[in-house]
């Protein structure tokens, strides 16, 4: 993978991560139509993945600074902080994580090979595409996220490990399901995802430190990483504005002909 693709995938990466319209699935339509193999797995979606992931940390920093003093103070006086809404907040991160794990360690091969096929990614994307309509219908409600809402919400971010379902759709679309608020469904949405990445990232990094791996590569990651990072940061923001517009279902269109325009491409 030379520099130029590097950055065009990077670039592709930070604009869908957020956006609910499968940043795997467009990474995977992007390999195939810039004619990369996928011979590095997901080594180089980890990394661009974390790039954007990082985007995360520093627009959420001051909740996480939050969170993080709730989560000693919980340490220090457990029965005190109990019922501190922001220990609650790890403990249902905590939770939503599990199905993640799960798949991630048992169906890891299997999800990888759907990379190698452009046919059924374009599928996922129409898929993606009714889960973002449906929230249309979802009554508006000022509800939080519980104990059995976020094990739900953690089997929606699972299931987004096919390329073409849209991580950040499925989960918010999910909670909107549930009547929770859309402010809560977007930071649980984006607080969620981070030991997920940063999980698989740890796995990764040992497998390329046994595996090696030369310098020109490394630059393509390197150069992948930031553009990821900063077209990722603008993209949240703007994810944050267009969700409190009530507007979330019209990324269902984009999915819809992005994915049928696919189906009829490698149909025919």
């Amino acid at each position: 993978m030379d520099i130029l693709q590097s950055f065009l995938l990077g670039l592709l990466q930070g604009l869908t991560e957020f956006l609910p319209i499968s940043s795997s699935g467009h990474l995977a339509l992007g390999k195939y139509f810039l004619g990369e193999s996928n011979e590095a797995g997901l080594t180089f979606e980890i990394v661009v993945h974390f790039g954007t992931l990082c985007s995360i940390l520093i627009y959420y920093r001051a909740l996480l600074m939050d969170i993080t003093k709730a989560g000693f103070s919980f340490i220090a006086a457990p029965k005190k902080e109990m019922e501190n809404p922001k220990v609650k907040m790890i403990g249902f991160v905590l939770l939503s994580m599990i199905p993640a794990f799960i798949v991630g360690f048992t169906l890891k091969d299997k999800v990888e090979t759907i990379f190698d096929s452009p046919f059924l990614v374009s599928v996922m994307l129409v898929v993606t595409g009714f889960i973002l309509f449906l929230t249309k219908f979802a009554k508006e409600k000022e509800g939080r996220v519980t104990v059995g809402r976020s094990i739900v919400i953690g089997i929606a971010q699972a299931f987004a490990m096919i390329p073409g379902i849209s991580r950040s759709g499925s989960t918010i679309s999910t909670a909107l399901y549930f009547g929770v608020s859309r402010e809560e469904a977007a930071n649980f949405s984006f607080l969620m995802v981070i030991p997920v990445i940063g999980g698989a990232m740890l796995l990764q990094v040992l497998d390329l430190m046994e595996q090696g791996m030369d310098t020109v590569y490394i630059q393509g990651l390197l150069v992948g990483f930031l553009t990821a990072f900063v077209s990722g940061y603008y993209a949240l923001k703007y994810l944050i504005v267009i969700l409190k517009k009530k507007g979330f279902h019209y990324f269902a269109y984009y999915c819809w002909a992005v994915g049928g325009a696919g189906l009829i491409y490698f149909t025919f």
